[in-house]
C-alpha cells in the first residue's frame, strides 16, 4: 500500500519530468519587432498617470506624492536619449508613467505587489506601442522603502533602455 506523501511525490516527479522534457523539444519563439517609432523618435513627452489609492498617503508620508513622475522624468532627463518636451502635442511619443500596489491573495494570504509601470504611446495616433514595468520589493523601513524604489526605476530604466536600442545596452555592458 502506498502512502499519499509518496503518491504524491511520484506524481511530482512525473510531472516535472514530463514538463522538462517538452521543454527540450519546445521550438525557440523569434523575437517580434519592436514598433519602429520607439527607436526613431526624438521628442517625448512624459506624463503623470499617477498612483494608486493604496499607495498614495505612502509617497504623501515620504513627502512626494509625485514621486514616480520625479523620479522617471529625472532619470529620463540624465539618460538625454529623447528630447523632453512640455505638451504632448510637441511630442513623438509619450510616456506615461505609473505606480500601483494591486493586492494579491495567495494561500489565504493578502499582500501588496508594488510596482512602476510605463506605457509608451505614439503621440500621433494615441496607440499604445509597448508597457513595461518594474516590481519594487516591499519594507518596513522608510529608507529601506526608498532604496527599494531607486532600485526598481534603475531597473525600470534599464527595461526602457534595452527597448529603445538593445545593441548600445549591449555594447555598453560589455565595454564595462
Amino acid at each position: 500500500m502506498t502512502t499519499p506523501k509518496l503518491t504524491i511525490s511520484v506524481l511530482a516527479v512525473t510531472l516535472l519530468s514530463a514538463l522538462a522534457l517538452s521543454a527540450q523539444g519546445a521550438k525557440p519563439v523569434a523575437a517580434a519587432p519592436v514598433p519602429t517609432q520607439i527607436a526613431s523618435a526624438k521628442k517625448v513627452f512624459v506624463s503623470n498617470a499617477g498612483v494608486d489609492a493604496i499607495v498614495l498617503n505612502t509617497f504623501r508620508r515620504l513627502g512626494d506624492p509625485d514621486r514616480p513622475y520625479n523620479q522617471f522624468y529625472a532619470a529620463m532627463k540624465e539618460w538625454g536619449r529623447y528630447e523632453l518636451v512640455p505638451s504632448p502635442s510637441d511630442a513623438d511619443l509619450v510616456f506615461e508613467i505609473r505606480f500601483a500596489a494591486p493586492i494579491t491573495d495567495t494561500d489565504k494570504t493578502t499582500s501588496f505587489a508594488p510596482q512602476y509601470g510605463v506605457t509608451i504611446v505614439d503621440a500621433k495616433t494615441h496607440f499604445t506601442l509597448w508597457t513595461l514595468g518594474e516590481p519594487v520589493e516591499g519594507a518596513f523601513r522608510k529608507a529601506t522603502f526608498e532604496r527599494n524604489l531607486n532600485t526598481a526605476m534603475n531597473g525600470l530604466m534599464e527595461n526602457v533602455r534595452k527597448l529603445v536600442a538593445p545593441t548600445e545596452v549591449l555594447a555598453g555592458a560589455t565595454q564595462k
